[in-house]
């Protein structure tokens, strides 16, 4: 099985709708992702918390579903 990049997108924005969401498939296969997302909500918490935001909003779809995510957040610069 593997995952599209609107489900993804789909899934994060649920979760954190401001987000700035940057996808690559990095395969072509659905399998391997690499995600860059920028929010607000990131704000005050550390890096492995956004990360855990993140992976929360994908509902263990990670190491499954979507077998490996290369994730990078970011606070938006005028946050």
């Amino acid at each position: 099985m593997s995952m599209t990049e609107s489900e993804i997108m789909r899934l994060i924005k649920e979760v954190l709708p401001d987000a700035a969401v940057e996808l690559k498939d990095l395969r072509g296969d659905g399998d391997y992702f690499e995600a860059y997302v920028e929010s607000r909500a990131f704000v005050g918490k550390t890096r492995v918390q956004q990360h855990q935001m993140v992976y929360a909003a994908l509902q263990g779809r990670v190491g499954g579903v979507l077998r490996s995510l290369s994730l990078s957040t970011a606070i938006p610069q005028k946050a």
